[in-house]
């Protein structure tokens, strides 16, 4: 009986390793595909600050008044100027509402009991 206790304890150390063994690996893998992810975001994240910086340099005042008025022509563009927008009294806000609920409401009568 000694022995089949020693070969099945054998067979199931030896699967336990084989075990650890592919989990090491599968883990080294995972990491090292979540390091690859890491320098891709940073790499994506640089490249959309780059982005930002190159789209304020393009859409800075000076540069596309300048450009409206060379293509006036073909556009039609004039600059804008304070006269051209509304009067803050212009606004309309929306009315005040018609009840205010804010403090309780007292209730005459009696409430029936549900039977």
């Amino acid at each position: 009986m000694r022995p089949v206790f020693y070969v099945l304890s054998f067979l199931a150390v030896m699967a336990l390793a084989f075990w650890a063994y592919r989990e090491n690996y599968a883990t080294q893998q995972a990491l090292k595909d979540v390091s690859g992810l890491n320098r891709e975001i940073a790499a994506l994240r640089e490249g959309l600050s780059v982005q930002r910086a190159e789209w304020a340099y393009l859409n800075r005042p000076d540069r596309l008044r300048e450009l409206a008025a060379i293509n006036f022509d073909r556009l039609g563009l004039l600059p804008l100027e304070a006269d051209q927008f509304g009067a803050a009294d212009q606004v309309a806000y929306p009315p005040e509402p018609l009840f205010n609920f804010t403090q309780p409401v007292n209730v005459m009568g009696q409430q029936e009991e549900p039977l």
